[in-house]
C-alpha cells in the first residue's frame, strides 16, 4: 500500500475511534458539547491537523526512502529543535545543565540506528522535515493544553485534530487516486488505526502534565526501546555501537533528571530571593 494511502485510512480510523470516545459517552448521560465552536478554535484545530497529518504523511515516505535506522538518526536531534521551539513560542527557556544533559540522550540514540544506515536525498528531506514539524505541534499543543482560554482536554485535541487532518487530505484521495485495501489488509489497519489513536491520546495526557523538552526526551527514550525491540522481533544482530548507544541513553536520561532538579531549586532560591527583597522594600 502507498504512503499516501496508508496515512490517510490511519487519520481516518483514529478520527472515528476519537469520534466514539467522545460521542458515546455524552449521548449515553445526554451531555451537551463543551466546546464553543469559534474562529480561533477551528483555526488552532486546523493547525494542528495539518501539522499531523503532515507528520504522518513524511514519515511515512522518510520510511519508504530510507532505512529505519537512518530515519530514527535523523530524529535523534528532536530534543535540540524541542527546545529552540519551546523558546520561540512559549517563552520556555531551559538551562545550561538541561542543554547539556541532552547531548548524550541524542547521541546515544544515533549509535543505537547507525547500523546499515542509507541516504537519501528524499528520504533525508522527508526525516528531517517531519522531524521540525512535529517539534513545532508538540509545542504548540502543549500551548493548548496549558491555555485556560481553550480548555481543551487530551481526548478533545486528539478528535478534534484528527477530523481537521482527515478533512484536508480528502483532495488528496481524488487527485491520488487513493485506492482501497484489501479484506487482507482492513484488520491491520484496523488494528494499527486503533493503537495510533492510543498513541496520540497517551501522549497528548502526558504533554498536559510534562515539559515539552521533557517529553522530547520521553520520545527519544522510546524510540531506542523501539529499536532494540525490532531488534528481538527480526533477530537482528546487536552491534558494539548499540550497546554503548544504550548506556549513553540511559546516562543521559539520569543526567536529564538531575538537571531537572537542580534548575527547579535554582528558581525557588532566585523567587525567594526576589520576593524578601520586596519584603524588605
Amino acid at each position: 500500500m502507498a504512503s499516501q494511502s496508508f496515512s490517510s485510512f490511519q487519520m481516518l480510523i483514529t478520527t472515528v475511534v476519537g469520534l466514539v470516545q467522545i460521542g458515546l459517552p455524552a449521548l449515553l448521560v445526554g451531555a451537551q458539547a463543551s466546546q464553543r465552536f469559534s474562529a480561533k478554535f477551528v483555526r488552532n484545530m486546523a493547525f494542528v491537523g495539518f501539522m499531523r497529518f503532515t507528520t504522518v504523511l513524511l514519515g511515512l515516505v522518510s520510511l519508504k526512502a530510507v532505512a529505519a535506522s537512518f530515519v530514527e538518526t535523523v530524529k535523534s536531534s528532536a530534543p535540540l529543535f524541542t527546545v529552540a521551539a519551546s523558546w520561540l513560542m512559549i517563552g520556555e527557556k531551559t538551562g545550561l545543565l538541561v542543554n547539556l544533559s541532552l547531548i548524550p540522550i541524542m547521541t546515544g540514540l544515533a549509535l543505537c540506528s547507525a547500523n546499515e544506515l542509507s541516504f537519501n536525498l528524499i528520504g533525508f528531506l522527508a526525516a528531517f522535515s517531519n522531524n521540525i514539524v512535529d517539534c513545532v505541534q508538540n509545542v504548540f499543543s502543549k500551548k493548548l493544553l496549558s491555555d485556560d482560554m481553550s480548555s481543551v482536554s487530551a481526548n478533545e485535541l486528539q478528535f478534534y485534530t484528527s477530523l481537521s487532518a482527515t478533512v484536508l487530505q480528502a483532495p488528496l484521495w481524488i487527485i491520488m487516486e487513493i485506492t482501497l485495501p484489501s479484506l487482507a489488509d482492513v484488520p491491520l489497519l484496523l488494528v494499527d488505526g486503533a493503537s495510533f489513536h492510543l498513541q496520540s491520546v497517551t501522549a497528548y495526557s502526558l504533554m498536559s502534565h510534562i515539559s515539552p523538552v521533557t517529553h522530547s526526551v520521553a520520545n527519544t527514550v522510546k524510540r531506542g526501546l523501539l529499536i532494540w525491540l525490532s531488534v528481538m522481533a527480526f533477530g537482528n544482530p546487536v552491534s558494539f555501537l548499540s550497546w554503548v548507544g544504550t548506556v549513553l541513553v540511559i546516562i543521559g536520561v539520569f543526567l536529564y533528571n538531575e538537571a531537572i532538579k537542580i534548575m527547579r531549586i535554582r528558581r525557588k532560591a532566585s523567587y525567594r530571593h526576589t520576593a524578601s527583597k520586596m519584603i524588605a522594600i
